[in-house]
């Protein structure tokens, strides 16, 4: 290999390139679904509302014409929206994030404005809550609660039957997670069979903020037994009906940063599916949870826990079993987690995130400077033997093949390997791509200010400075190491490498442009002190030669 700047050439547009190939297979905009006459399935309830299909239906005791009310539940993190027509939660909000940076506006996750996201969730068998043809209408004591000590539970209630339902939720304060349970109380004369249902429910056809350099997942996830995390784009959930039993998993709905999810009981046995509704264009993922038998004068409660918020790892791996590998680091998660995790530590210790990227940066090169002074000794040897390659380059003119022979024999000659610095660059490139996705995919980072003008470590910078400081240090050390392509044309890459790049860099998050800056003025400077000491040791074999 003529040059180690052409490897690091083309493995960055391989990279480019794969995360554009990954970009277009989950990120691109989902063209509308057309509308197209379809008729309501056993397992479909109009147009407004999936139900799982069960294997015991009541008859319809209501029509789905009935309208419910909006309850509002708010902790001092989350306000959720309840529609009281099947206790469903129409929208939530995170109020501790921001739709933009200094908007003030808490950030949505589920809504039904505009377009559909939702989380439902219901009683379903010969007993259960929601019929062919209708849902429950609960009612609440009061229109909105509003959390005043450590956690706040609010009942929704509904009579059918001799039977009693409670719909509870509990939000507990700075949490996410809401437990849901269903109180059945049977006061009728015969057995009552329930079955608990959870499910997400999402437009199709909504784009999401990723791009080429910053690509994002928006679509479904689920978890089983077998497998503790898998995507399922909504593409997949269109062509082919999920059916999977399973001990415990959950599901999910992902989007940059945030996450929600239904989590059945662990201790059960669960049927997850999925569901195209073709003349709404909309998604569905949800489990269901083994049929309970109320004996009459008794009582049950089934349970599930619902989550939505940032795609804290902490928290989720608490939740429930792989609901922290939401947070998506790619086939170098075994390399990103413990970066995130030094990260972590080292921003608890500095507080700024901007300077624990520079730190995390000045560790990850003082462990790298073995495999950093192996690879720029190596060049140094190149550039000493530089002189003698522009003289064969002289003498063979445009005869490749004799050129190339000349070389090797010199690279023999003086115990060189051109090719001896290509073991440190791919040792670096995978940390590189590492802490890539620990920046565009921990939302710690989300808004998270550095300084001056840089208020947002997770986007781009707004004036372009790091970029074009960025590019400037790689032409520094582009004129640091010596130049071994022979063909002017590679050689003319090479010198708009640095060009290339800064290009690249412009729609980088500010915290990963950061990261590269800081890690190549390191590298500049150990490049100087590597050249400076094999500089001196080769006066010393000069002068020991010279006296003997």
């Amino acid at each position: 290999m003529e040059s180690q700047r052409g490897l690091l050439f083309i493995a960055l547009l391989v990279v480019s390139f794969l995360l554009f190939q990954q970009w277009q297979v989950d990120n691109a905009p989902q063209q509308p679904v057309e509308t197209e006459t379809a008729t309501t399935s056993p397992t479909q309830s109009g147009d407004d509302d999936f139900i799982p299909q069960a294997s015991e239906q009541a008859p319809a005791t209501q029509t789905s014409e009935e309208k419910g009310g909006i309850v509002t539940l708010s902790s001092d993190v989350l306000e959720l929206k309840v529609d009281t027509r099947g206790g469903d939660i129409v929208a939530a909000k995170l109020l501790e994030f921001e739709t933009e940076q200094g908007s003030g506006q808490a950030m949505p996750i589920l809504t039904s404005d505009g377009y559909t996201y939702v989380a439902q969730s219901g009683l379903i068998g010969a007993q259960g809550d929601a019929t062919r043809n209708g849902r429950a209408i609960y009612a609440a004591d009061k229109t909105e609660y509003q959390i005043s000590g450590d956690e706040l539970v609010v009942d929704l209630t509904y009579q059918n039957n001799d039977i009693n339902y409670v719909k509870r939720f509990t939000l507990v304060r700075g949490k996410y997670d809401v437990a849901v349970e269903y109180i059945v109380d049977n006061n009728s004369a015969a057995n009552a069979s329930v079955q608990l249902y959870g499910q997400l429910k999402q437009d199709t056809y909504i784009e999401d903020d990723g791009s080429m350099f910053m690509p994002t997942y928006r679509g479904a996830a689920y978890s089983t037994s077998e497998s503790r995390y898998e995507k399922l784009p909504f593409d997949d959930i269109e062509d082919t009906n999920l059916n999977i039993k399973t001990k415990a998993g959950w599901v999910g709905m992902l989007q940059h940063y945030f996450v929600s999810a239904w989590v059945p009981n662990p201790s059960t046995t669960n049927d997850i599916y999925t569901q195209y509704l073709g003349a709404k264009g909309q998604a569905v993922i949800g489990f269901k949870q083994p049929s309970v038998i109320v004996t009459p004068g008794n009582s049950e409660t089934l349970t599930a826990t619902f989550y939505v918020g940032p795609k804290d790892q902490d928290s989720l791996a608490e939740i429930a079993n792989g609901l922290d590998l939401t947070v998506e680091y790619g086939i170098l998660w075994f390399i990103s987690q413990p970066l995130f995790w030094l990260l972590i530590k080292i921003q608890g210790l500095v507080v700024n995130w901007g300077l624990a990227i520079i730190c995390i940066t000045i560790v990850v090169k003082t462990i790298m400077y073995p495999l950093t002074k192996t690879q720029y000794s190596s060049m140094a040897k190149m550039r000493k033997i530089q002189p003698k390659m522009t003289a064969l380059k002289e003498r063979y003119g445009d005869d490749r093949q004799k050129m190339s022979q000349a070389m090797m024999e010199l690279y023999k000659k003086e115990k060189v390997n051109p090719a001896g610095g290509c073991l440190p660059l791919l040792v670096q490139m995978p940390i590189f791509l590492a802490l890539y996705w620990v920046f565009i995919e921990s939302v710690e980072l989300r808004h998270a200010p550095f300084a001056l003008w840089i208020t947002d470590l997770s986007s781009q910078d707004p004036y372009y400075v790091l970029p074009l400081l960025m590019g400037a240090s790689m032409f520094l050390m582009q004129k640091l190491q010596p130049n071994m392509a022979t063909d002017p044309m590679q050689q003319k890459m090479m010198q708009w490498m640095p060009v290339f790049f800064t290009v690249f860099f412009l729609w980088f998050p500010s915290g990963l442009v950061l990261y590269w800056l800081v890690s190549n003025v390191i590298t500049i400077i150990q490049m100087l002190i590597i050249f400076r000491s094999i500089e001196k040791a080769d006066e010393k074999a000069n002068a020991k030669s010279a006296k003997k």
